[in-house]
Formats: C-alpha cells, sequence, structure tokens
C-alpha cells in the first residue's frame, strides 16, 4: 500500500510541474492559477485568486490576468508581463476592462478595479490538448461588492511553439450584461484588451512600436482609427521579445490603439453597449517570441494579421 501512495504521489507531482508527458497540459492549482505548460515549462498562467482577507490581499487579487511565461526560462518561472504592484498596478499581463463602464446612469471602473469594482474568477468551466493546442476555459463574474455587473466566459488558445520559442495565443471574452443594459466605454489610454510588458522595462524604456504604417509619431497613432494590429518590442532580464496584437475584424468599431508608451503597454480599444441579457464577444490574437523584431517583422505582420482576419 505503501509503495503505491508513493508511486501515485510522484506521478501527481510530475503532473503538477509539467514534467509527465511531452506536448502539452493544462494544470490548476485551485484558487491560484491555470497553467498552460509544453514539454515541461510553463508557456502562460491565468492569475485566478481572489483574496479580500486584508486590503493589500484585497488590492492583489483584483483583477483576472493572464501571464505569458518565458518560453526559453529554464525554469518556467519567469514572466514576460507584469503583475501587481510597481508603476501602474491595475496594468497587469493581458488583461481587459472599460474605465468607463455605464450602468443605469452610474459609471463603474472596470480597468483600475476602484470602489469595489473587482473581476473574480468563478471556475474553470473546460479543458482541452491536442498535439498543437492547449485550450481552456474559465467564468468569471464582474462585481461591485457582492452585486454583480457583468459575465465573462474567457477563452484562451495556445498554439504549438515554434523551435525558437514564438507562439500564437487567442483570447476569447464573452461578456453577458447581467444588471442592464451595459456601455463599455472609456478610451484608448484606460479600456479594451491591452499587453503589459514585464516591470523592468519601465527603467530601461525599451519598448518600441510597429504598425500597418509603419512606424508612427504618437499622434498619428493617436488619430488613425481601425488598424488591424500594432506590434511591439521589448527587453527584459536582459533578453529582448517582441509581441503582436491583433484585432479581429468583428471587434465594434471603431477600433483604436494605444500603443507608444516606452514602459510597454500596448492594445486596442473599442466601445459597444450590451442589452440586459445579451452577450457580445470580443476576439484578439497574440503572436509571442523571443529576439527583437526581425527584418521581415512588418511583412510577418500584415501576413499574420490577413491570414486572423479570414478566420471566423
Amino acid at each position: 500500500m505503501k509503495k503505491l501512495f508513493l508511486i501515485a504521489t510522484l506521478s501527481l507531482s510530475m503532473l503538477v510541474s509539467g514534467i509527465a508527458a511531452d506536448g502539452f497540459t493544462i494544470f490548476e492549482q485551485k484558487g491560484k492559477s491555470v497553467t498552460v505548460n509544453y514539454n515541461g515549462k510553463a508557456i502562460v498562467k491565468l492569475m485566478t485568486e481572489n483574496d479580500k482577507t486584508s486590503e493589500e490581499k484585497a488590492h492583489e487579487t483584483y483583477k483576472v490576468y493572464l501571464h505569458v511565461m518565458d518560453p526559453n526560462d529554464a525554469k518556467g518561472e519567469r514572466t514576460l508581463t507584469k503583475g501587481a504592484g510597481d508603476q501602474y498596478t491595475h496594468h497587469r499581463g493581458i488583461y481587459i476592462g472599460w474605465s468607463k463602464t455605464r450602468i443605469e446612469g452610474k459609471s463603474y471602473d472596470t480597468w483600475h478595479m476602484k470602489d469595489g469594482v473587482r473581476q473574480e474568477f468563478d471556475k474553470l468551466i473546460s479543458q482541452k490538448t491536442t498535439p498543437s493546442t492547449a485550450t481552456f476555459t474559465v467564468a468569471i463574474k464582474w462585481v461591485n461588492g457582492e452585486e454583480v455587473l457583468l459575465s465573462e466566459e474567457r477563452t484562451f488558445e495556445v498554439r504549438k511553439l515554434d523551435e525558437d520559442g514564438a507562439f500564437i495565443l487567442d483570447t476569447v471574452s464573452v461578456i453577458t450584461a447581467v444588471k442592464a443594459d451595459t456601455e463599455l466605454n472609456g478610451d484608448p489610454e484606460h479600456a479594451g484588451c491591452q499587453f503589459r510588458a514585464a516591470a523592468d522595462v519601465v527603467k530601461n524604456k525599451s519598448a518600441k512600436y510597429l504598425f500597418p504604417a509603419g512606424k508612427m509619431a504618437e499622434k498619428e497613432i493617436k488619430e488613425t482609427t481601425d488598424m488591424p494590429w500594432a506590434a511591439m518590442t521589448f527587453e527584459t532580464g536582459g533578453k529582448n521579445y517582441h509581441v503582436q496584437h491583433m484585432s479581429h475584424p468583428s471587434l465594434p468599431k471603431p477600433v483604436r490603439y494605444s500603443a507608444y508608451r516606452d514602459y510597454g503597454r500596448f492594445g486596442s480599444f473599442f466601445v459597444t453597449t450590451i442589452k440586459k441579457g445579451e452577450s457580445e464577444t470580443f476576439k484578439v490574437r497574440f503572436f509571442i517570441s523571443p529576439g527583437a523584431f526581425p527584418d521581415s517583422m512588418l511583412e510577418d505582420c500584415k501576413r499574420r494579421s490577413e491570414y486572423y482576419g479570414e478566420m471566423k
């Protein structure tokens, strides 16, 4: 019996650490996170903790967001994205929200998470792995105190990594208006689906951007609508990486990008109204890769975006 228990314990520990099998595995650490591993290393980690036992813990856990892990980190522990704290604490990994979420004449800040507004993880709905993909869906409640304002089903799909560690990440958020008709609004700096690079980018100010028109001035970016994508390169931990953010054509128009901050926060902003009991779907794709922009980056981005745009 002791021998069987030891074998079972070892098998479980191997599964948790992601070394039990080649390819993709998905592991949920209850009350903490959902992690996608590939060949034994963490690739992305959804932060799901919801702890209101103290003001500090409540602040640290008021938002459900996705960390992108360094695919070339031998231990699979280092993140390419920022968590709670540091400059602009509400910027966390890959995240979604609107600073002006308007319901029945009142505005709720689901971007900065002020005045008791939170995104609370509910449950892991489904998970699936294939030789080429890992997909999972979670339920999230957007609340004001104890009152549910919106409900969300957020899905992530990670595509098989390239030899150099680059991969595609699809995000799909299905948001339902629970309390009443809801307007999701704000501005390009404080709303939509965005990516925030690791905290040390604040100090090295390494973030640089690329667009369909090539390099653009801040004023040009602010005045341009319905760009299908933007890309950023940055340095963290002494290494370079680049990310392409692609907005699906089905997103509400106009789509505007905020992509000029040297500390590495960028993404797309869109406004819509959801009727009570109805839902809206928001699709965004990320291409994440080690290394600075290659010489072919502009053409590569156009090709990837066109392919994504053809998908339903």
